[in-house]
């Protein structure tokens, strides 16, 4: 390959390692030309790029976008998985591909922010909830002091509008 050639591989892995906010890199070796196919159409609509690359160039790439620890995970075949919204999704798509078609991908590892993920991190982080979910909970959360406040602070006047009810039944009865 030309000097230029790979150059502006590199340039391209760069961009898209400082873009992203995860990175997972996969051993790919054993899938099928079809598989593979699959896996990156699924990522691509997604908004996710999934990219084979060689070693060398990812080492220099990573140097370059300010994440040197995702060389650590820099051994054999490599296909790295760039999320660029969703730090979840990505690990979610590849768990269920790896599940449902019994493929023979293996997750190396990952890179979070300055963070180096272990493959047991990007399982973990396949099964947690999608963001939306994750929000939504944390603001019922945050929700539930002021409910309960809420309640305690209204129970006094309820309890005096039930007996000014009571009582204006009585009067009206009697």
């Amino acid at each position: 390959m030309l000097k230029q050639g790979k150059e502006q591989i590199i340039k391209e892995l760069a961009e898209s390692l400082s873009r992203c906010t995860i990175a997972i890199a996969t051993d790919y070796r054993g899938l099928s030309a079809k598989e593979m196919v699959q896996l990156r159409r699924r990522l691509t609509e997604q908004g996710m790029d999934y990219q084979v690359a060689k070693n060398t160039l990812t080492r220099f790439a990573a140097d370059r976008a300010g994440k040197s620890r995702l060389t650590e995970l820099l051994a054999g075949p490599l296909a790295i998985v760039f999320g660029y919204d969703d730090i979840v999704k990505p690990a979610q798509i590849l768990g269920e591909h790896i599940r449902s078609a019994g493929s023979v991908l293996k997750v190396k590892g990952g890179i979070l922010g300055d963070r180096l993920l272990t493959p047991q991190d990007v399982s973990a982080l396949a099964i947690l909830p999608p963001r939306d979910v994750l929000v939504s909970r944390m603001l019922s959360q945050l929700q539930a002091p002021l409910q309960g406040l809420h309640n305690v602070l209204s129970a006094p006047l309820r309890g005096l509008v039930n007996v000014l009810q009571a009582r204006s039944r009585q009067m009206a009865g009697g």
